[in-house]
């Protein structure tokens, strides 16, 4: 099985940022990761996992989204993560060692 790809969306305010991974989800076949974060000071992120190409066409299409409400701070897609930066930004993923006990 290939690696799977992670795509991240940052923005200033939750209503863009739910737009904008609304339009991710119905634009590719790819899952949230986790719930949206308010990181602070208006900024708001969220995580999307799945194949590379349809990782990169729904950040493309969330960011595109999102821009049309407010402000994109960042988008940005992860080719094929190491398990440990997997295990950083998607919550339901578990370290490699932490699976074998």
């Amino acid at each position: 099985m290939a690696k799977q790809a992670v795509g991240l969306l940052e923005t200033r305010g939750l209503c863009c940022l739910v737009s904008g991974i609304d339009a991710a989800l119905k634009s590719a076949d790819v899952k949230l990761a986790g719930p949206m974060k308010n990181v602070g000071s208006g900024l708001c992120n969220a995580v999307v996992s799945g194949d590379v190409a349809a990782v990169k066409a729904a950040i493309d299409a969330a960011a595109d989204a999102a821009s049309q409400l407010g402000e994109v701070v960042s988008a940005h897609v992860i080719a094929r993560p190491d398990d440990a930066t997997t295990g950083l930004v998607t919550p339901e993923a578990k370290p490699a060692a932490a699976r074998r006990k």
